[in-house]
């Protein structure tokens, strides 16, 4: 009886811990910066410039005042965010409690070779993060943050 009784306990531990663990995450600025970026980038692919735009920061978008100029300077100068062959999420660091994340994106360009890019992230006031910039580094190994 007592360890049908521990058995019980344990297992309603890990239940606990299994519903706590997920929500937990999805509440993490890297998770959600990671989301944003992913999606961003999706848009790219998809030749969606409104949805691209709209996870651009409020000085990104002060920079290139409409969607098709930013669309047209990613597609110059960001080719291998714009197309990727593929994309992993790197390392990530969170600054002051979330205010911003600065995240590695390791990219794959559609010429085949190997990008890092670090994604300065800015919470907004209503609680979301926006692309406040990209850097763009040719042929290297993780560059860390």
């Amino acid at each position: 009886m007592l360890t049908f009784l521990i058995r019980c306990l344990v297992l309603g531990f890990l239940v606990v811990g299994f519903q706590r663990g997920p929500a937990l995450a999805a509440d993490d600025p890297a998770v959600l910066a990671q989301r944003v970026i992913a999606r961003q980038i999706q848009a790219f692919l998809s030749d969606d410039a409104e949805t691209a735009y709209s996870f651009a920061s409020p000085a990104i978008r002060g920079l290139f005042p409409d969607k098709d100029r930013f669309f047209a300077m990613v597609r110059k100068s960001y080719q291998p965010v714009y197309r990727p062959g593929n994309f992993a999420f790197g390392r990530s660091r969170v600054i002051e409690d979330g205010a911003a994340v600065f995240q590695e994106v390791l990219i794959q360009g559609p010429d085949g070779m190997d990008w890092s890019a670090v994604y300065e992230m800015l919470r907004q006031p209503d609680g979301t993060y926006k692309i406040n910039g990209v850097q763009m580094f040719k042929n290297t190994a993780s560059q860390g943050i």
